[in-house]
Parts: structure tokens; sequence; C-alpha cells
């Protein structure tokens, strides 16, 4: 009875497309790449040959959204599945003094994340790059959030330095050799969180893994190996950059695009990695950005790059330059290779097709579909509708119904701001708003979204009291 048992179950397994043998899962997220910043997504500037070979190998996303448009509370979503309305994180929220490097608002301890439900389902677990949701020893430590290894920076604050002085290890701080804060050092971190990632691949080759990639590129500071540069160094013309935020850098424009294009190179070791060990063929790659292209200018030169080619708005804005972002998805065999979709995605749909992918189980409240189906070209359940709301930068919700997109600003000074109404479908970049022509559909907008948000626990995430 149990052998047929489970010829029926590897038949039904089969007839999905899966294999019975549990997949690698590796999800890699960029920071602060913008949606056009790759070569399979328009980019003619700065090369990025692994990215594009691992578009061309699998299926490339062309209306995928992150949770939130900065760090913390994208991070948060991303693990737990949950969309802003439903978070306990809603904004970048510092932890102690500006220079404490304690991190930000940790994630409770209840909650439940992508780590902790494969680890229960016998994966080994890693996470290399920017946690951002906890420091080491609180609830929100990686460690203490189903991850068993983790190196690299818990605050995201103290990952605004690529040559730091230490990193983290497990939950203690490693000193860095010959780093101090310039623009140029001797041990730069990008390098040696890969070298631990790709340990962990060779430390599990036998075993289904989890391997979480958050890179900490192209976030600034302007940083990176001075022999990096050299494809870029003379292409064009450059502005010193001299201000105050970040670290100057007397080449900004090559500096961005060979961050990039080392990122890239890191991604090549990974992928040759998973070929030496012959796990190519059972491996899961996701490959995002935590949101959009960062605002500074004179850093990041986003116009010259076209970072977010027609779409208006950037990092820390709900508009489309903010939240949408690239995402590539390699399963060879199993994704047929060359795929484009516009099917509507977002981070907090992970979890829900991590779980599918892996016939985990899970039993906490999330808000994401498995997009698993349009993965293997089968039919796919749809999102009713899309939703963010994020407390940083005045205080934003939006949300998006097929083409239809409801934006809210400045609400926290506003309680009762006016919805921005936008059909993306006539109006790609955002520059008509139809508000005035559709109260209607304002008003329906404006009922979806308060029903979509519970009342946050922390006090200064409580804005937009909207009432008709």
């Amino acid at each position: 009875m149990k052998r047929c048992l489970f010829l029926l179950l590897s038949l039904f397994v089969s007839s999905l497309g899966l294999s019975a043998e549990k997949p690698n899962i590796i999800y890699i997220m960029a920071d602060d790449l913008g949606w056009a910043e790759l070569g399979s997504y328009g980019q003619e500037k700065i090369q990025t040959p692994n990215l594009d070979r691992l578009a061309a190998d699998g299926i490339r996303f062309t209306q995928h959204y992150t949770s939130a448009p900065v760090c913390a509370p994208a991070r948060y979503s991303l693990m737990t599945g949950k969309h802003g309305g439903h978070s306990f994180v809603r904004s970048n929220y510092e932890i102690g003094e500006w220079d404490s490097h304690r991190g930000q608002l940790p994630m409770p301890a209840d909650e439940v994340t992508i780590a902790e439900i494969l680890k229960k389902q016998g994966y080994a677990t890693g996470a290399f790059g920017k946690w951002g949701i906890g420091e080491p020893g609180s609830e929100g430590d990686p460690l203490n959030q189903g991850f068993d290894r983790f190196y690299g920076y818990n605050c995201q604050r103290h990952a605004h330095n690529l040559f730091p002085e230490y990193i983290i290890d497990q939950d203690q701080r490693v000193p860095l050799a010959g780093n101090t804060a310039t623009v140029y050092g001797q041990t730069y971190a990008p390098k040696v969180i890969a070298d631990a990632a790709l340990q962990f691949v060779d430390d599990h080759k036998d075993e289904p893994f989890f391997l979480y990639y958050p890179t900490i590129i192209p976030h600034l500071a302007l940083q990176v190996p001075y022999d990096e540069l050299s494809p870029y160094i003379n292409e064009w013309d450059e502005t010193p950059y001299v201000g105050k935020s970040y670290q100057p850098h007397p080449t900004p424009r090559a500096a961005y695009a060979a961050m990039i294009s080392y990122m890239d190179k890191q991604i090549g070791r990974l992928l040759a990695k998973l070929e030496e060990h012959g796990l190519a063929e059972n491996t899961v790659i996701f490959f995002t950005s935590d949101n959009g292209t960062t605002f500074i200018k004179g850093q990041v030169d986003y116009e010259f790059f076209n970072s977010v080619d027609h779409l208006r708005g950037l990092k820390g804005q709900t508009f489309e330059g903010g939240i949408r972002v690239p995402m590539v998805v390699r399963w060879p065999g199993k994704i047929e290779a060359g795929r484009v979709t516009d099917h509507l995605s977002t981070h907090y749909d992970a979890l829900a097709t991590i779980v599918d992918i892996t016939d985990a189980e899970v039993d906490s409240v999330q808000d994401g579909i498995s997009y698993l189906p349009t993965l293997l070209g089968k039919e796919q359940p749809n999102h009713e509708y899309l939703f963010w709301d994020f407390a940083g930068y005045g205080g934003q919700v939006a949300m998006r119904k097929g083409d239809w997109k409801a934006v809210v600003r400045d609400a926290i000074k506003k309680p009762n701001a006016k919805v921005q109404l936008y059909n993306l479908a006539d109006d790609p970049s955002e520059e008509k708003d139809v508000a005035a022509q559709h109260p209607d559909k304002v008003a329906e907008f404006t009922k979806a979204m308060i029903e979509a948000r519970d009342e946050p626990e922390i006090e200064r995430f409580r804005y937009w009291k909207y009432s008709e």
C-alpha cells in the first residue's frame, strides 16, 4: 500500500513538471538596482553578461514589484509574504544612535519566514549580505528567524561602507583587514560575502539548501576595487562627486557601472559553483532588486544610465520607478528558456511560490500568490490587487488593480490626502492624474486601500486617516 501511494504521489508530482527530489533554492536580491540596469532589460552602458545569461536561460518578468520602495520593509515582506498593510515593519526605523550600528526595528519572534518553513523541510539555510530587520541577538536576528548561517551586515546603515572595519559572522563582529572609512580599502565586503556564499554551497552540496543572497550592491557609497574600474574609467565624461552624502568619488559614473558589473561577476562565480557540483539542474535561482534606483544625484546618474527607462519615480516613491524591479528566474528543465511574462507579481509572492516549489506546509497568514504556474507555463491565478503601505518619505499608500493604479502621497502631513489615479495601459509613465475624470474608481480604490490596512503596532507608522 505504501509503495502504491508513493508511486501515485510521484506520478502527480511528475504531472506538474516537478521532481520528487527537493530542489535547491537561491534567492538573490540586489540593493537599489533599477528596473532597466541589466542588459536583459535594455541597459546599454553597463555590462551584465551573467545576469543576461540567467534571463536567457529562464524567464524574465516585466511587471514584477517590490513590496516597499526602501530596504527594511521590502526585506520584511519578502521573508514573511505579507504586504505593507499587514507588516510590522513599514519603513526604515533605526534602533539606537546614528552611528551605533545597532540596526533597524527587529522582526517579531513569532513571525514566520521562508527560512523557518524550509528548515522544517530539511533544508540547510544561509543568508549572505544585508539583513536589515534585526541586530545580532535580537528576535529579528537571522539566526533566530530560521537561518543556520549568516555572514554580512545586520545593520543596513553599516552597509553604507563597502570597505567596512568589520563584518558580522553569525552573531560576532569579525575585523576586515586594511579597511578604514575611505573610498578604497584592502578587503572588499562584497567579495568576502560572495566567498562565504560559495562556501555554503560547498558545505551543503549533498543536501537541499536555501541560499538567500541579499547583495549590498549597487547601494551607495560608490566603492569598488580600483582595478574593477578599467572597463569604464575612460568611457564617459565625469564630474567628480565631492558632496557630504556617503563617500566622494572622482569618477562616479564609472564606479556605479563597475559596482553592478562586479555584482554580475559574483553571480557568475555562483553559477560556476553550481556547475562544478552538478547542481544547476536541480536549483531554482531567483534574481531581483529590493527597490528602484537611488535618487542621490551626483553619485548615481540615473538619467545617463536610463536606470528606470520610461518609468516615473525612484527609490522611496510608490510610483513605478521606485517599486517596479527586475525579476528573472532560472530552473533548467522546468522553466522554458527565453520566456518573458507580464504577469503581475511581487516580492510578497516569493514565500507562496517557494512553498509551492518545495511542497512545504505553512499555516501563517500571508498575502502572496504562488507564481509557480507562470514559471511552468501553466494557468496562473491572479491577484485582485497589489498593495503598498509605506510609512517613509512622507507616508505613501498605493494599489494596483489590472491597469489601474491609485497613489496617495504625503499622508503623514495630510491625513485626508487626495488619491491620484493613473491608467498604466494608456499612461505607463504616470504623467496624467485622471482622478477627477473617474470619481467612482477613486472611491472604489479608497475603500479597498482602507480595508487592506491593519492598524500598525508602531505609532510612527500610523497615518492616512482618510475619510470621504
